[in-house]
């Protein structure tokens, strides 16, 4: 099947040998990968001419490779894929040569077709030419091209009356103020990508160096100095010759707000990005980008071989998520079982949510294979075979990493919630479990108290974790055991902290 989506078009000379049933092979599977055959030429002859031995056993296929990522090394990256292919197929073949077809477009002017209007002198005149501006003399029609060329081509599409009476056009943007050439479409958008990287590499450098200490200053200032060249060097290839000082000031200024984001001067309660928050963000927007990187590449056999373990993991979790993988982890910290915690719905799902971005970030691995898919880094060309191999290990080390991480969060809240009950103060919550100093009091006589953990104190505040069903669940801080009790046999009052006498209400 061809492929209808691709970045770049590589015209690749492919010699093939083995004889007529090899090169019918070689042409099916360049059909098959979506490869067109431009032309073909006995070895010694055509474009490589001299360059090769004649052989009648041999011939050269001209074709054209299309493929996903940037034009930079996009030559190599297509030999790769045809070498692969070959090998893959048991044919002998050799790419002798490869060339990227640069076939990036003008951004032509675009104009607008109106009736020509005969000038008219003072204020008439200048209305006249606002009402052209807003389009009320427009004919009808769309040209695109330098001043001249859209005036000719606008009369040259028109019938012989229309163009006897005289057409005209209006521009519809800024750009027929340029000199041509003009600017190439794909070659603009590269280059506003690399100023706001540059900028932000600028603006995370400084970011950085205002909350480090001053002794890693000789680090970061550096780095922002760097960025803040590149930026000023991309917007100079930006603007254009005749336009270097516009292309300055652009690309200072956006260094200059990135950098008063990042330090807080836009902020409103003035507060600066912390190193944590910085280097976070810069990890999850990198970790999106290679992953879309590397999505938007897959065929067909790699949404099986990536997307169906996804959707598999995705579904799992989900109904893990409904007990709440972090609220079972907290609970057994705790000695208590999981159906122990009654928790909203609502922060289980913040549970899960918690548990995804502990998940994104073991992404890195499928990002950085994105960025090099995208950057025809020579490992990371389709036709190994270790697809399957090497996503099964991607996906296990993704959940043995975000197992790791959950586990290590639990723990801490449990570090947490053990020591502010042995100081009695009041422990922190951990995903909508909210512990709270209780003071209980039997209303039937305590040898007749059932329950559940070491025999109940009513002088002695415990940590209640609400009531789960028919069961009062409480923790007590002296054993470290959990104790559950009938709710229906015991009177639970808060108390103001776990320093408190149940019995006197006093500390």
């Amino acid at each position: 099947m061809a492929q209808t989506r691709y970045d770049q078009r590589v015209r690749v000379f492919v010699e093939v040998r083995g004889g007529v049933h090899d090169w019918q092979e070689a042409e099916a599977r360049f059909d098959r990968h979506g490869w067109p055959v431009r032309d073909a030429y006995p070895a010694g002859e055509g474009p490589l001419g001299a360059a090769l031995e004649r052989d009648p056993d041999s011939r050269v296929y001209e074709i054209e490779v299309r493929l996903f990522g940037t034009a930079k090394g996009s030559d190599r990256g297509a030999a790769d894929r045809v070498r692969k292919m070959l090998r893959g197929a048991r044919l002998e073949g050799y790419v002798r040569r490869a060339e990227l077809l640069d076939r990036d477009r003008e951004l032509f002017p675009h104009w607008r077709i109106v009736g020509a209007t005969r000038r008219q002198p003072g204020r008439r005149g200048r209305l006249t030419r606002i009402a052209v501006r807003l389009g009320r003399h427009d004919v009808g029609g769309f040209v695109s091209g330098g001043p001249r060329q859209a005036l000719r081509i606008a009369r040259a599409a028109s019938s012989p009356d229309a163009a006897a009476s005289g057409l005209a056009v209006r521009p519809l943007d800024g750009r027929w103020r340029e000199p041509a050439p003009y600017k190439r479409e794909d070659q603009l958008q590269r280059r506003v990508l690399r100023l706001v990287l540059w900028a932000l590499l600028s603006a995370g450098a400084v970011t950085l160096a205002t909350a480090a200490p001053a002794v890693t200053w000789w680090f970061w200032t550096p780095v922002a100095l760097l960025g803040a060249v590149g930026a000023v060097r991309t917007g100079l290839e930006l603007s254009g010759e005749r336009r270097r000082a516009e292309g300055v000031v652009l690309a200072l200024l956006c260094v200059l707000i990135f950098v008063a984001f990042g330090t807080g001067l836009l902020d409103r309660d003035g507060t600066a990005w912390t190193p944590r928050r910085t280097l976070m963000t810069a990890v999850v927007v990198a970790v999106i980008a290679g992953l879309w990187l590397l999505v938007r590449q897959w065929t067909w056999g790699e949404w099986v071989a990536w997307a169906v373990p996804v959707l598999v993991t995705l579904a799992v979790s989900a109904f893990v998520a409904a007990g709440s993988v972090l609220h079972a982890l907290y609970a057994e910290g705790l000695s208590l079982a999981p159906d122990d915690l009654d928790v909203p719905p609502v922060w289980q799902a913040l549970a899960a949510v918690k548990l995804l971005v502990m998940l994104s970030l073991v992404m890195i691995v499928p990002a950085w294979w994105g960025f090099a898919k995208h950057r025809h880094h020579w490992y990371a060309t389709p036709g190994d075979g270790t697809n399957v191999v090497l996503n099964v290990c991607l996906f296990l080390a993704m959940l043995a990493g975000a197992g790791i991480q959950a586990m290590g969060s639990a723990e801490t809240a449990v570090d947490r919630t053990v020591a502010a009950a042995a100081r009695g103060d009041e422990p922190p919550a951990y995903f909508g479990v909210a512990p709270e100093w209780t003071c209980v009091r039997p209303v039937v006589p305590a040898d007749d108290l059932p329950g559940e953990g070491p025999r109940l104190r009513p002088a002695a505040p415990y940590l209640s974790f609400g009531v789960s069903g028919e069961t009062a669940v409480l923790w007590d801080p002296a054993t470290r055991e959990p104790v559950k009790l009938p709710a229906n046999q015991v009177w639970l009052r808060p108390a103001a902290s776990g320093k408190v006498s149940c019995a006197t209400g006093r500390h």
